[in-house]
């Protein structure tokens, strides 16, 4: 039976059933870092210092919770992205050689490609919808617009994600992924708009924040959310979102035929 028998959806989905054979046992090693350190951050952050900030123009009008809780959304979709596409891909290459195994049968290198990029988009999917509920438990989320939210901040994680894998996928060693998380991770949770806004930095680390897909991801989230969202400046960050995307799935497609194709 050859690769093309299989379908390109087909086989990503069975590259999906693997990783969630694999989670569904083993998802308790992530509850804390994909639920319940995003929840803790925003009741520390939103309701503890938030209790400090004043409801005024810094905020849009809105109560400093309410103002926090679309950002950490993407936020929390692009620090689990981090973790999903380094170390988790690195291990299929070299230290459980999952991957390897994989392309032994009909699948193809760019479908395994398709199936990783595919199982981490539900993550996202899925973390951040559990993360909006709780949200609106808290009293954080109030319109039913910021369901929109969820497919935002899932863009945007993927925007981040789908890169990553690609370089990953060229790493003999992990050790640069740490310095992903310092200088890349670290610097867009800090200044790209999701504490406090980005016009209270100076002009020209403006220019370096639109560059980053959180502040993208922040900007839709945030519209959707408090129904400022125009269809224009909407559609520039979504294609500017998926631009990122194509361009990780170019790569990675590229990089895992040069690693696994025999």
């Amino acid at each position: 039976m050859s690769a093309q028998t299989l379908g390109p959806w087909r086989a990503a989905l069975i590259a999906v059933e693997h990783h969630w054979t694999w989670y569904r046992r083993n998802w308790r090693a992530t509850v804390i870092s994909n639920f319940l350190q995003p929840v803790l951050f925003l009741l520390a952050m939103g309701v503890g210092f938030g209790s400090q900030v004043r409801q005024g123009e810094a905020t849009g009008g809105h109560p400093y919770l309410v103002f926090l809780a679309p950002a950490l959304l993407v936020i929390t979709a692009a620090q689990n992205a981090m973790f999903e596409s380094t170390w988790a891909v690195f291990s299929s290459f070299k230290w459980q050689r999952t991957y390897l195994a994989v392309v032994s049968t009909p699948i193809t290198p760019a479908q395994v490609l398709h199936g990783q990029l595919l199982w981490i988009a539900l993550r996202l999917a899925s973390g951040t919808a559990a993360f909006l509920g709780i949200a609106y438990a808290l009293g954080a989320i109030t319109s039913p617009s910021a369901v929109l939210a969820v497919p935002f901040a899932t863009l945007a994680g993927m925007a981040f994600s789908a890169p990553v894998v690609a370089y990953a996928a060229t790493r003999e060693k992990p050790d640069s992924f740490n310095a992903i998380f310092r200088f890349l991770v670290m610097p867009m949770t800090l200044f790209t708009g999701g504490f406090f806004p980005l016009s209270q930095l100076p002009g020209w680390v403006h220019p370096l924040a639109w560059l980053t897909p959180v502040w993208h991801g922040i900007e839709l989230a945030r519209g959707a959310t408090f129904g400022t969202l125009r269809l224009l400046p909407a559609l520039g960050h979504v294609a500017y979102l998926s631009a990122l995307v194509a361009l990780g799935v170019a790569l990675g497609r590229r990089y895992f035929r040069r690693r696994l194709a025999v």
